[in-house]
């Protein structure tokens, strides 16, 4: 039962394991910018963000058919559209960035929702907000590999910046003028090329998913940056490789299996983990 469950599909069926080697790919990138993005307070950013390239992803869509440089490049203006706009706003103006970011992502969710309508079906609008992983192809595989591993690079080059930064913005302030900006822009930029890559198989609504999920539940049990990214990547990796079972075993749409996945173990590390111990507290305060 073990073995057709969890091996089997794997290794009889191509489509598979395209999708269990993207998903590995996405889990190892994009979870240790979720681990960045909860360590500097701003989980709720990609989610903004995921929403953010749906025009220019709409925009590709419109001049090329479901074209993957196309969506992706319009994807990928768009989003750093937004996230220059709404940091700039949040400079100018009293609001906070997170409030600037609200008001442009759900703008953006509508217009993207529009355009898309302008020229075609439901099905090419539940394509593009929840993907169609099982159907990927080895363009889109290419293309995330390539997303991921420039990812790694950069942050593994940038690691202490990056840190820096997340930790004590203040003293890389005052040790580098334009340290902090820099980093802030190229963290914003693999961001979105993060998301534009997930979007390509999981949709724009379920991208962010995969990158916060196991990043939140890493945090309830590892006691140090590196431990954390580590658990949070092996997390990510373990709800793909379950989520994609789930699905075959089921007849589940993959996509949200995953992330249904990945929430599960997040409930579970709040109960649980180490650092969160929540059961543990609910059963003191009960007794």
């Amino acid at each position: 039962m073990i073995w057709h469950l969890f091996f089997q599909p794997f290794i009889e069926f191509g489509f598979m394991r395209r999708a269990l080697v993207v998903c590995l790919a996405l889990s190892i990138s994009t979870t240790a910018l979720g681990v960045f993005l909860l360590l500097r307070r701003m989980s709720l950013m990609g989610d903004a963000l995921s929403h953010a390239i749906l025009p220019g992803v709409a925009v590709g869509y419109l001049l090329s058919g479901m074209s993957l440089l196309a969506m992706s490049i319009g994807g990928f203006v768009a989003g750093i559209t937004v996230a220059l706009v709404a940091g700039w706003v949040s400079r100018r103006t009293p609001l906070k960035e997170d409030a600037s970011f609200a008001g442009f992502y759900l703008g953006s969710l509508a217009l993207g929702v529009t355009l898309v309508s302008l020229r075609g079906s439901s099905v090419d609008l539940l394509h593009l907000l929840f993907g169609s992983i099982l159907a990927v192809d080895r363009d889109s595989a290419l293309f995330v590999a390539g997303v991921a591993s420039l990812t790694l690079l950069v942050l593994a080059f940038c690691y202490r910046g990056m840190v820096s930064e997340a930790f004590d913005s203040a003293f890389l302030q005052v040790n580098s003028a334009r340290a902090p900006g820099l980093l802030h822009g190229l963290f914003l930029a693999l961001l979105v090329l993060n998301l534009v890559a997930g979007f390509q198989v999981l949709g724009t609504l379920m991208a962010v998913g995969v990158m916060m999920l196991p990043a939140v539940a890493a945090r309830c049990w590892a006691r140090t940056l590196p431990g954390l990214l580590l658990l949070a990547a092996g997390i990510g990796a373990l709800c793909a490789w379950l989520g994609l079972s789930l699905s075959w075993m089921a007849g589940l749409p993959a996509g949200p299996a995953i992330v249904l996945t990945a929430s599960m173990v997040f409930f579970f590390s709040i109960l649980f983990g180490t650092r969160s111990g929540l059961a543990h507290s609910l059963r003191a305060l009960l007794t």
